[in-house]
């Protein structure tokens, strides 16, 4: 199968969130707090996602509660934080919802993604991800982390299914 057709099979969404709905950057306040930036519109391409039916979770080794309540403001129920094994993580999901590896899609930047990147059924990976993760993606999206690679993956898949707002394709 195609990676293309791979897209049109998906039903769950899986990102990461440093290096992959941020852009890696942590800006730490004089009190320590840590800032992350993230584009709203990968925002609001998961909004579209999840009220379209689409699954999307979070798992992230991040602890940042602030992350978490944007997310869930967003509407992904399954925010996963400090997650140091992400495979562990992943096979609770599949668990939770009964989901298959060959409609789950991951994206994530980094040496910590790699091993729950080969248990789905399509490896992403953002632009600048480390060359270890984008040897192993099926797709290499153009767009860096938190520059909108997640709506870029988010928008294929509703567009080859019909699905995407003001489609005119």
């Amino acid at each position: 199968m195609n990676y293309l057709e791979s897209f049109r099979e998906i039903k769950t969404f899986l990102f990461d969130v440093d290096g992959v709905m941020t852009n890696c950057a942590v800006l730490i306040t004089e009190d320590g707090a840590l800032l992350r930036t993230m584009t709203v519109r990968d925002g609001y391409a998961v909004k579209i996602a999840v009220q379209k039916g689409y699954r999307v979770a979070i798992i992230t080794a991040g602890r940042s509660t602030g992350v978490a309540e944007r997310l869930k403001a967003l509407g992904i129920e399954d925010v996963i934080l400090g997650a140091e094994d992400k495979v562990a993580a992943y096979r609770e999901l599949k668990k939770k919802y009964d989901l298959i590896d060959d409609h789950t899609l991951y994206m994530g930047d980094d040496l910590p993604d790699r091993d729950v990147m080969l248990k789905v059924g399509l490896r992403t990976c953002p632009a600048d991800a480390v060359p270890e993760i984008r040897e192993l993606a099926q797709y290499v999206s153009p767009y860096k982390g938190g520059e909108g690679c997640v709506r870029d993956v988010i928008e294929k898949v509703l567009r080859l299914n019909g699905q995407w707002p003001y489609q005119t394709d």
